[in-house]
């Protein structure tokens, strides 16, 4: 009850205070939990291929029989604790869609509890009250909508932070037991994720940097334990390496790919220029800058703020430096999805500048830190990155994407995002008393980013959709389950469609088991087996014929066997329990379905019947009808003018000829598109349908 004479308003803060701050940490993390796993809903299939098909079918695998198997081949360049985190979901629900579902509120409940050690941390420096503040807009970063996809991210975000939180608490107290306690923290963040190589390297710096900052070279003597545990754990993973006869990148596991290029430092260097820049303006500018001035001017302040910037340092160097060198020449991208685990440590910063010691008051390092954050956004190279892969990767980009979209040139965005910096580095400036306001400016800022991010036109809400519609146009996505049970075996012949037809039949059907790849080159760098077609419709794979229970084949493959169901995206799925022999072969299509001069189609035990092909043109293309005129034999059986926009059918007889029939397809003109696609485009085949 209010005392007598109080305010109104300090009747309210009085009950806040009087709340247990674990009650508030808790209500963070379960209203966060609660809207991710509305916004989740939104999410109706994987998008981000090919990364969710493995951590699903790893999920998958070790559900079934606790192992690690992705196309039924096991498989280690991969983290396994996240499999293991989201595995009960795929255990507990028979039906896909319904473990996809149980999985994403594991990702909603798992990711809102990085709270929880952002609070801890916070705690070192802040006041309560601020602390959960750093806990409230750590769980408001617009990352946190990976909660959506089957990703590492989810898992990764609170182990980093519970990292970062015992690397501070070991620099406070180097005691032997957390030492070991934040190496063995590391291997585990290493275990879900191979980035997390970063941390034991900043594990390894942050003591000599602490000693040089408080000029005690002495002090290292406390961090033997550290580094006795590093230099055998490192002799002992090369060894074990060596003795298995692997190659010692492969403790790179995904990441190994990596060590393949050369790199050049002046594009490291350049990509490090690009990640940092993004980093600032993903932070919204002020959080960035009062993380530089804490560094900037650690001597001056108390040994638990150093102990923060040397921390909070050496893990963002080594983790920037690390996705930097590996975008350089692998990606070619910004990839602020490998690096807004640190974006807490910039908060607890922007937090500071409201809390007296923590962040600098002096001028020259204020100016420098405001002026660098200010500037730092100038040198996006904006068209370069504003293209698709920034709607998995780089979210900050998105705002900017839909200005341009509004009516600012992509060349000009730098400008804008220059003005947009100033003003902001400007508030670094305020006075103590009002600095509390910008810990809201910069929530506001994340909201209304993941906003964009979300459900705007290129928003990861419309890929979801796009992926799933390019996938499959069945009302059930586990169709191919619900045909056959989940306990049949489903093999994917594939010819060269889209594959999605792939991806998101595989994974929304436990059925599905292996891909055979006719078209020569494969769809992913997943487990396939290349096939090859005899004269008479066998599939041969290593000289040997191909047998299946069931078969799924896209809309250039006919296969023989009793036809159970057909996608309406082209996909059929056949019941052949036996050999696998495909009754038809069509050449001259690209992936896309886009023909060049010449399509060829044949059919094996043939006996005659009617071929009913769809056609679609492109007016971006062509302005007038396209013309396709069918042969069989020579003879002309079929002409149809395909006007720019419409998506007309010819149907032609079939006549056999030795068991064979064969229809022969010339397209009138063929156009190349442009630099960017030098091929000779001719028209669409978008089906080919046959009636004996």
């Amino acid at each position: 009850m209010a005392e007598p004479g109080m305010s109104a308003v300090a009747a309210v803060r009085a009950r806040a205070v009087a709340v247990p701050d674990w009650f508030w940490l808790t209500a963070i993390v379960v209203v966060s939990a609660g809207i991710r796993i509305g916004l989740e809903r939104r999410m109706v299939a994987p998008w981000i291929m090919i990364d969710e098909i493995v951590y699903s079918e790893l999920a998958k695998s070790f559900a079934a029989h606790a192992s690690f198997l992705v196309r039924g081949v096991p498989s280690h360049g991969y983290g396994f604790v996240y499999p293991v985190l989201i595995a009960p979901a795929f255990r507990i629900y028979s039906s896909i869609p319904d473990a996809y579902a149980a999985a994403k509120v594991i990702n909603a409940v798992v990711m809102s509890l990085a709270a929880v050690p952002a609070y801890f941390l916070a705690r070192r420096l802040l006041r309560p009250s601020f602390a959960l503040a750093v806990a409230a807009l750590t769980v408001a970063v617009p990352s946190m909508l990976y909660t959506g996809t089957l990703m590492t991210e989810n898992a990764f975000y609170p182990l980093f932070l519970v990292v970062a939180l015992a690397l501070v608490a070991m620099l406070e107290r180097p005691t032997p037991v957390r030492q070991v306690l934040l190496l063995a923290l590391c291997l585990l963040a290493y275990l879900t994720r191979q980035q997390a190589v970063a941390l034991v390297a900043a594990a390894a710096t942050a003591p000599i940097l602490l000693a040089l900052v408080e000029r005690s070279v002495r002090a290292l003597r406390a961090f033997i334990t550290l580094y006795g545990i590093l230099a055998a754990g490192a002799f002992a993973a090369l060894l074990d390496t060596v003795a298995r006869g692997r190659s010692v990148y492969s403790l790179l596991g995904a990441y190994r790919a990596a060590t393949n290029r050369s790199y050049s430092p002046h594009d490291v260097v350049r990509y490090l220029l690009y990640h940092v820049a993004e980093l600032d303006l993903y932070l919204g500018i002020v959080p960035f800058a009062a993380l530089l001035a804490i560094w900037l001017a650690p001597r001056r302040a108390s040994q638990r703020t150093r102990i923060f910037a040397v921390a909070s340092f050496s893990i963002v160097a080594w983790l920037v430096l690390e996705v930097a060198t590996f975008a350089s020449q692998e990606s070619l991208r910004i990839e602020e999805r490998n690096m807004f685990y640190v974006a807490p440590l910039a908060l607890i910063a922007l937090l500071g500048l409201a809390e007296e010691g923590i962040v600098t008051r002096r001028r020259a390092p204020l100016l420098v830190a405001a002026a660098v954050a200010a500037v730092l956004p100038v040198f996006i190279p904006f068209p370069r990155f504003i293209t698709t892969s920034a709607i998995s990767d780089t979210f900050a980009l998105l705002p900017w994407w839909w200005i341009q979209d509004h009516g600012i040139v992509l060349a000009d965005l730098r400008w804008v995002a220059l003005g947009v910096a100033v003003v902001a580095a400007a508030l670094l400036f305020v006075p103590r008393r009002l600095a509390v306001v910008l810990p809201v400016l910069v929530g506001v800022y994340f909201v209304a980013t993941s906003v964009v991010v979300e459900n705007g036109r290129h928003g990861i809400h419309l890929a979801s959709v796009g992926s799933r519609w390019a996938g499959s146009h069945e009302v059930h996505m586990d169709w191919i389950d619900r045909a056959v049970g989940d306990k049949a075996t489903v093999d994917y012949v594939w010819s060269g469609a889209d594959p999605y037809t792939i991806w998101e039949n595989e994974f929304f059907n436990r059925s599905f088991r292996r891909v055979y790849s006719l078209s020569g080159s494969t769809a992913d760098p997943l487990p396939e087996t290349p096939v090859t077609r005899r004269s008479n419709g066998d599939l041969v794979a290593g000289g040997t014929v191909l047998h299946a229970q069931y078969v799924l084949a896209d809309g250039s493959t006919e296969v023989h066997g009793k036809l159970l169901a057909t996608d309406p995206v082209g996909v059929r799925l056949y019941r052949v329990d036996g050999p696998v022999v495909s009754l038809t072969h069509v050449t001259g299509l690209y992936p896309d379905t886009w023909s060049g001069k010449r399509v060829v189609y044949q059919r094996v035990d043939c006996t005659g019947g009617r071929l009913t092909v769809q056609f679609e043109s492109d007016p971006s293309l062509y302005s007038t009808d396209q013309i396709v005129t069918a042969f069989a034999g020579g003879t002309q059986v079929g002409r149809i003018a395909i006007a720019p926009t419409a998506q007309p059918t010819l149907s032609v007889p079939l006549e056999p000829a030795d068991g064979r029939c064969t229809v022969d397809f010339v397209v009138g003109r063929t156009k190349v598109p442009g630099p960017a696609d030098s091929r000779h485009l001719g028209v669409h085949f978008l089906r080919f349908f046959f009636k004996g």
